[in-house]
């Protein structure tokens, strides 16, 4: 079927706004007070990215493939799977879903926030933040992580591994299940400019109960990172298939 850049916005956006929603909402029901989750750890919150994007590709993927992450679409631009001009509303859409989701977690635990005392959870409910704050090595960690994401992303979809259209999107979910297990720590990854700056501002407008500042010192890493390793990572899965896999 043949969508139109109305149908790819409104597809990236809803895509986007239920990652966001299931994303941020694990880590929501993780970190605040008296939430069900509460306390449950790294694994849960992995997981819950995992099936995050797993959900939201099932929904949307067949209208506009859910990239569902700037950092993917600019990707497919590098290696010429998209046009910059096909790939304004894909991108668009997806800054205003990751806001509309941000919008959707901050309702859903409405009566947590003022009891959380600690303002870094808060924080770290709607955008990342670094566990040991370094800002080159962080942007090294986001290239790295966003990198695999692309080599992942391209190889799943590779024709050759013959996946069924039912699977594609769960083995989509468990390649950011990986990266969450392997390479979250440092930073939280990202991998994801949509994900975590849209979020970021919504915490900056929303009226949170005993939010800290948005951490605007830091909100550069998981824009700029994911980018640099969206193409590198583009970049190197279309290197090694053109070069020693399909000669």
């Amino acid at each position: 079927m043949n969508f139109t850049a109305e149908s790819h916005f409104t597809a990236e956006m809803v895509g986007t706004m239920i990652l966001i929603l299931l994303g941020n909402g694990v880590v929501a029901n993780v970190l605040l007070k008296k939430s069900k989750g509460e306390g449950s750890g790294w694994i849960v919150i992995a997981s819950g990215w995992g099936m995050a994007v797993a959900m939201a590709v099932y929904v949307t993927g067949w209208v506009s493939g859910a990239h569902i992450n700037p950092a993917v679409t600019i990707g497919f631009i590098t290696v010429g799977k998209l046009s910059i001009t096909e790939a304004i509303p894909y991108i668009g859409g997806q800054f205003v879903g990751g806001f509309l989701g941000a919008i959707l977690v901050w309702l859903t635990y409405k009566p947590h926030w003022a009891i959380t005392e600690n303002a870094d959870f808060k924080l770290s409910c709607f955008c990342t933040m670094p566990a040991v704050r370094n800002y080159k090595l962080n942007l090294l960690t986001e290239i790295i992580g966003t990198a695999m994401l692309l080599i992942g992303v391209l190889g799943i979809a590779n024709k050759n591994n013959a996946l069924g259209s039912g699977f594609g999107p769960y083995a989509f979910g468990l390649l950011v299940f990986a990266i969450g297990l392997s390479l979250g720590g440092p930073t939280g990854y990202a991998i994801n400019p949509a994900r975590d700056l849209a979020p970021r501002i919504a915490h900056f407008l929303l009226p949170v109960s005993g939010k800290r500042d948005s951490d605007w010192a830091y909100s550069w890493v998981p824009v700029i990172g994911p980018v640099i390793g969206g193409i590198l990572g583009a970049l190197i899965y279309s290197f090694a298939l053109s070069f020693f896999w399909e000669k």
